[in-house]
């Protein structure tokens, strides 16, 4: 399979880190969630999309894997594939790297299931947006640690 897809950079601030001197979990989150959007709009799964169908995405499952802190000045790329596409959800994924080390800092899976906003009850994906998931299907080895 392909590369993983760019979906974000940024940079670690004093303002995100804790006590103990390091990028806050608050702050993972955020920037996975951040490369979230930009692989949903990949797809196809846009603001517009969304207010025109009457539809949103939940994330019903997320798993995160910290490996490396990220400290203040560190800057960070996220890259992000798609492992399964399913009629109503799609499972997904995203890895983190210090841009200076280029070492893994963490991975995140995310389950998503698209529903009707309204009733809030999973609804089929439009075949256009899974067959572009489908485009963005990537093997990785997350390397549980369990």
């Amino acid at each position: 399979m392909s590369e993983l897809v760019p979906t974000y950079q940024g940079s670690v601030y004093p303002w995100h880190c804790d006590q103990m001197g390091h990028m806050n979990v608050m702050w993972y989150v955020g920037k996975f969630d951040q490369a979230t959007w930009n692989l949903f709009a990949l797809m196809g799964f846009t603001t517009q999309y969304m207010k025109e169908s009457g539809s949103g995405m939940a994330a019903v499952d997320q798993r995160i894997q910290y490996r490396r802190e990220l400290m203040p000045g560190a800057t960070l790329s996220v890259a992000s594939g798609v492992l399964e596409v399913r009629e109503k959800a799609v499972l997904f994924f995203h890895e983190m790297r210090n841009n200076q080390t280029g070492e893994v800092s963490a991975t995140c899976r995310i389950l998503g299931v698209h529903m009707a906003a309204v009733v809030r009850r999973a609804m089929r994906f439009p075949p256009d947006f899974a067959d572009k998931a489908r485009a963005l299907l990537r093997s990785y080895d997350f390397g549980d640690r369990t």
